[in-house]
């Protein structure tokens, strides 16, 4: 009998399904501090510098659990590198539920920052094992829209808890969920496509471009040293790219409780109310930019193509948005034109995440994607330190600001990172 009459399983699916339910759990987490400060700084005396100061912790951290985690991944493997992550930073989130003042909250905050920063580098490094090239930016996109979902459910979520627990009731039980989802992953992510008991010899062809009856000898793998990596310019022109973009996000993430409260005098409750729309855009375009890039591949253009277009379109859709949302004079008005931004940056985003599996073998996609995790943080440290002396009057002139790191972004995709395809050695000196 031939492996190619067996059904085709979809187990990828599964798992992609699962880290995307991470993704909204690590967002639900993340955002509570934001949503809840305006009481929570009350009670512990804090000003927005200290807020600043605490995301600036988060972030440094962020910053270097995505390169141990991108790392550990490679190491260790996709299913026990999630499980510690997500066991790390659930225990993280229920500590904040006993801290008193800016100095507790900034170690809390660190551990949070370096056990949450494991879900980006591991699902990249998902992407890349349980997925073909047409399929992959799809994929990364269903895991962008898990932290889209989170973010949009994340300000109702928390404003109701808060509402009935307080701030320190509603850490201890957000925390209490990823211990929840620690027992369907590792039940379901037993081992790799390859060993999986789950896929099917057609599924495991699917995934691997190969035929479902593999012939010769395969061809070894290039897996770099972390200094061969440095030496390709398709691994700078990942980091330099998401350097200049990824502050857009993270400036709403982080900020957007805090611009609504600012700017429309809004308190938790309508913080809740008005605070998740921009994340239905965000979500949309996770999904619909990894829709049109495989479609575009499947349409017989090649990865580098479909990437760097797909990517552009997604810029020519944030900037213009950044601009408009300058002129927002009402609520409405601001979180929709907010939606844009946040449309725009994932259609562009979920397909520069995909660049590491396009580029580097399955052993080292973690890494890379670490690398440019922590690249992404360089850049929104330098934006969550300009918020407060930017914001004194209103939020635009930061908006214009995050506006010109759009062409940035694009020229490094455009200029640096050169042709997007599977490298298969060390880079030639010229």
């Amino acid at each position: 009998m031939k492996v190619t009459t067996q059904a085709r399983t979809y187990v990828r699916w599964l798992i992609v399904a699962l880290i995307a339910i991470a993704t909204v759990i690590n967002y639900i987490d993340r955002n509570a501090l934001a949503v809840m400060w305006p009481q929570i700084s009350k009670d512990v005396g804090a000003t927005k510098e200290d807020y600043a100061l605490l995301v600036t912790v988060f972030m440094l951290f962020y910053a270097a659990g995505q390169f141990v985690f991108g790392r550990l991944f490679d190491i260790i493997g996709t299913r026990l590198g999630f499980a510690l992550s997500i066991a790390v930073w659930s225990v993280s989130i229920a500590l904040h539920s006993v801290t008193h003042s800016i100095l507790s909250f900034s170690l809390v905050r660190a551990m949070l920052g370096i056990s949450e920063a494991g879900a980006w580098p591991g699902a990249v490094k998902a992407n890349a094992e349980w997925f073909p090239a047409r399929e992959r930016a799809l994929a990364q996109g269903v895991f962008n829209a898990g932290a889209s979902i989170g973010a949009i459910v994340s300000a109702p979520l928390i404003a109701v808890l808060f509402l009935w627990l307080g701030w320190r009731g509603t850490f201890i039980l957000i925390g209490a969920i990823g211990f929840i989802w620690l027992l369907p992953w590792l039940i379901i992510y037993r081992a790799g496509p390859d060993k999986h008991p789950w896929v099917s010899a057609a599924e495991r062809a699917l995934i691997l471009d190969a035929p479902a009856e593999p012939s010769a000898t395969p061809k070894a793998e290039y897996v770099p040293s972390m200094r061969q990596l440095l030496g390709h310019r398709q691994t700078w022109g990942i980091l330099i790219s998401r350097f200049f973009l990824d502050p857009i996000w993270w400036l709403f993430v982080s900020w957007l409780p805090l611009y609504l409260a600012d700017t429309f005098g809004f308190d938790i409750k309508q913080i809740g109310i008005f605070a998740w729309v921009p994340y239905v855009g965000a979500m949309i375009g996770s999904l619909g930019g990894g829709w049109l890039s495989g479609r575009l591949i499947g349409a017989g253009w090649s990865v580098d193509r479909a990437r760097k277009v797909v990517i552009t379109l997604g810029g020519a859709i944030m900037a213009p948005a950044l601009l408009g949302a300058v002129l927002a004079t009402d609520p409405m008005w601001a979180v929709v034109t907010i939606a844009f931004v946040l449309f725009g940056f994932q259609i562009a985003i979920g397909n520069i995440q995909t660049l590491p599996g396009d580029i580097f073998s399955g052993k080292s996609v973690g890494s890379v994607a670490g690398l440019g995790g922590m690249a992404a943080v360089a850049g929104t440290l330098i934006t969550t330190w300009l918020v407060p002396v930017m914001t004194h009057q209103s939020y635009a002139p930061i908006f214009i600001l995050v506006a010109a790191l759009v062409p940035a972004s694009l020229l490094a995709l455009w200029l640096v990172t050169g042709r997007v395809e599977k490298l298969d050695g060390p880079a030639q000196p010229r």
